[in-house]
């Protein structure tokens, strides 16, 4: 691939993208869907990446860009949901479909097998949440998939890199698959924990907001790297360090110093027209990919058979999401209404009950009663395939350790196109007709949104705001109001925002 054809491929899927969103439309969708048309036109070549490139230049700015959005309140508030999807069900998800491709394509082996599963078992649960004011969704059930895209991408590419070395000949067992799996796990949020206190250190002491935006922008490859060359997870550790610098540079008084406003206001715009550029890249490349995945199926006879068992494992991830959400939902509900029922007969029970939902709202947070069918329907429903699944396909080398061809390669990379396409259609396109027809009452969100909104304008109002001292008092006092759980975090960064907007323009003026 040269660079004209990268520019080409950028500058369309620009241009399409700004059509889809005029007509409604998801950008992603429909850009990989028309690459994977446009793939049949004669004379398109075939364009190759080293599987490496994608993985290390590709999934750490998207994922730490998903991250940035991610609030520390509402992971910790919907903890328990976020664990069962984002990695109980995943895990079940991955051995599941791991299964069904090994008795539908034997020739693949057991251990390629299950590596397919690791590609298709995570949503684009992100893509999800950043239409969801859009599609109608509650903000319990954003709050939920948002929590989920930090930790099912990570698990799945773990459980990816693992099933990877099972093909390349290392000896693979379940306690040694636990093991190594806690190793790179713990390893990765301990990398990334470390990285991004260096980074914060370091950042208020540039006092440039260039070198200080190139600095974060380094943060997620430095991260996924040096993991992987400890043998760890990059994927967690990218996670935990985006986690980390943003929750802090935001809200955390000792990590704000003067003109961090600018360098904030221009990490904004850097963050989103790289994640644009990224996400709209991999789906055109990935789409481009069809015509020549197919044509090398069909060369080895094998291409009826990869497209009954994407058929099948399609169905199966869309119905695995559904079964393993209402499961693991129901036990949350089954156990709720269990202790609820304890507490009516047993008044000590009952009087220990009220003493912990008390110190949790003391803590800032009402006691989380399970979700609704309509909430959990609509969780159930956000199983579309997306630019992990793409791009863990695409990253597959093309021979094991040894040297010998990789197996079913072709067949993993058409399948896991299939079953994106698929989901996108399926799902993608009903996701706001059945938020609409569940019609779920929003009242609380909003009741909850004005209150917030009103007590944070309150807060900026009582302050002046002339000099760069009183902007600093602002945004200090909008911290302290969260450390104290009389706003959410999510209302205290965009009036944070707003109060960078307003410095920035006072400044312009003088």
């Amino acid at each position: 691939m040269n660079g004209v054809q990268i520019l080409l491929i950028v500058g369309i899927g620009i241009a399409v993208s700004a059509v889809a969103g005029r007509k409604g439309f998801e950008s992603g969708m429909v850009v990989v869907v028309l690459a994977a048309a446009a793939s049949f036109i004669p004379g398109v070549p075939r364009l190759e990446l080293d599987s490496e490139l994608i993985l290390a230049l590709v999934i750490p700015p998207l994922l730490y860009s998903g991250a940035r959005g991610a609030t520390m309140s509402s992971f910790a508030a919907n903890l328990r949901p976020i664990i069962s999807l984002g990695v109980m069900l995943v895990v079940l998800t991955t051995g599941a479909l791991g299964l069904i491709s090994s008795w539908l394509l034997p020739g693949l082996g057991l251990a390629a097998a299950f590596l397919l599963g690791a590609v298709l078992a995570p949503p684009d649960t992100i893509t999800t949440v950043s239409r969801g004011d859009e599609i109608g969704l509650p903000k319990r059930v954003t709050s939920i998939l948002t929590g989920e895209s930090l930790v099912n991408d990570a698990i799945a590419l773990t459980l990816f890199s693992i099933a990877l070395e099972a093909v390349n000949g290392h000896d693979a067992t379940w306690a040694g698959g636990i093991k190594e799996f806690a190793f790179k796990a713990g390893v990765g949020l301990l990398i990334g924990g470390v990285l991004a206190v260096a980074a914060l250190w370091l950042r208020k002491r540039l006092r440039n907001p260039t070198l200080e935006t190139a600095l974060i922008l380094l943060v997620p490859f430095t991260a996924y790297l040096t993991a992987e060359e400890l043998d760890a997870s990059g994927i967690l550790a990218v996670v935990m360090a985006s986690f980390s610098v943003t929750a802090n540079l935001t809200l955390d008084p000792k990590h704000q110093y003067p003109g961090g406003y600018r360098t904030r206001l221009q990490e904004e715009g850097v963050w989103q027209v790289l994640d644009f550029l990224l996400t709209t890249f991999v789906f055109a490349y990935i789409g481009l990919q069809l015509k020549f995945v197919l044509t090398d199926l069909a060369d080895s006879d094998g291409l009826v058979r990869t497209l009954v068992a994407a058929g099948v494992l399609l169905a199966a991830a869309i119905v695995l999401r559904l079964v393993g959400v209402f499961g693991l939902f129901g036990r949350w509900t089954l156990r709720h209404r269990m202790i609820h029922r304890r507490a009516d007969r047993d008044p000590r029970y009952r009087e220990r009950l009220r003493q912990v939902e008390e110190r949790q709202r003391q803590r800032g947070g009402e006691p989380l009663a399970p979700p609704s069918m309509k909430d959990t329907l609509l969780v159930g429903w956000t199983g579309m395939r997306g630019i992990l699944t793409l791009a863990a396909a695409s990253a597959i080398p093309q021979t094991t350790a040894t040297g010998v061809p990789f197996p079913g390669r072709d067949a993993i990379q058409g399948i896991a196109l299939i079953v994106t396409l698929g989901t996108l259609v399926i799902q993608g396109t009903t996701l706001g007709w059945l938020a609409r027809v569940l019609k779920s009452d929003h009242t609380a969100d909003r009741e909850t949104a004005e209150s917030m909104d009103l007590l944070g304008r309150e807060i900026i109002a009582s302050m002046p705001s002339t000099t760069d001292a009183d902007f600093d008092a602002q945004r200090h006092a909008l911290a302290v109001a969260v450390h104290e759980h009389r706003l959410d975090e999510e209302t205290a960064r965009r009036m944070i925002d707003a109060v960078d907007l307003r410095q920035a323009a006072e400044r312009t003026r003088d």
